[in-house]
C-alpha cells in the first residue's frame, strides 16, 4: 500500500476539501481533518476540476470573511453609537486589523472593574482560515508572560480562525488580551487578523471569568 501523501517539508499546501492553508509536512487539514493535502507545486499540475474546486472554496471563504467583517463593523459601530453601558472611550473598546508575525503577538489591554465584562470577536483574514490563539492575563501574570515564563491564563481560546470572546473578572485590575500567531518563525506565515472588542460597564458578574 502506498504511504499517505503529505506536503513537502519546506512547502506549505492546501486542503483538497476546504482549501485552507496546510503546514509543511502535514498529512491532514487542521480545520476539517481531510487527509492528503495538496502542495502548491502539485496544485499547478492537478486536474482542472481540482484546481477549480480550490479556487471556488477560497473565493467562498473570502466572501464569508468579508461578510463577517462587515457584520462586525456594523455591530461595533451600532454599539459605540448606543452609548452606555458600553464605554466608548475605553481602551478595551476597539475594532481594527492587526498584522502578527509568526511566533509573535499583539495585545489589547485596560482596566476592567469587577462585575463589568468584555465581549468581542476575531477572524483571521490574511491568509483566510489560519489559526490565532487568545489568552487573557492580569497584571502579575502579564509580567511573567513578558519575562518569558508561561503563566496560566485566566481565559483562553484554543487556536482557531474565528471565535467570540466573553470575559468578566471577579477582581478589578488591568487585564491583557493577547492575540498570538501560533505558527513557528520558520513558517514565515504572517497573519492578518480582524479584532473587535467592547467594554460593557455596570453589569453583574455572570460567571464568565
Amino acid at each position: 500500500m502506498a504511504a499517505a501523501t503529505t506536503t513537502s517539508e519546506a512547502e506549505w499546501g492546501s486542503c483538497r476539501f476546504c482549501g485552507v492553508a496546510v503546514p509543511a509536512g502535514a498529512s491532514a487539514c487542521g480545520i476539517c481533518g481531510a487527509a492528503h493535502p495538496i502542495s502548491s507545486t502539485e496544485e499547478t499540475k492537478a486536474p482542472r476540476k481540482v484546481r477549480l474546486w480550490l479556487r471556488m472554496t477560497r473565493t467562498f471563504r473570502v466572501l464569508i470573511v468579508v461578510t463577517v467583517v462587515l457584520g462586525l463593523t456594523y455591530a461595533i459601530g451600532s454599539a459605540v453609537l448606543s452609548g452606555p453601558p458600553s464605554l466608548v472611550g475605553d481602551p478595551l473598546t476597539t475594532a481594527g486589523t492587526y498584522t502578527i508575525a509568526p511566533g509573535n503577538y499583539t495585545v489589547i489591554s485596560g482596566e476592567i472593574t469587577a462585575g463589568d465584562y468584555v465581549t468581542g470577536n476575531f477572524t483571521s483574514i490574511a491568509p483566510v482560515g489560519v489559526n490565532v490563539a487568545v489568552a487573557v492575563y492580569n497584571t502579575s501574570e502579564w509580567q511573567q508572560f513578558v519575562a518569558g515564563k508561561s503563566p496560566n491564563p485566566l481565559y483562553s481560546v484554543t487556536p482557531t480562525y474565528r471565535a467570540e470572546i466573553v470575559y468578566s473578572p471577579v477582581v478589578t485590575d488591568n487585564y491583557f488580551f493577547v492575540f498570538a500567531n501560533p505558527y513557528p518563525v520558520s513558517s514565515h506565515l504572517t497573519i492578518g487578523v480582524y479584532i473587535a472588542t467592547l467594554y460593557n460597564a455596570n453589569v453583574a458578574n455572570d460567571g464568565f471569568a
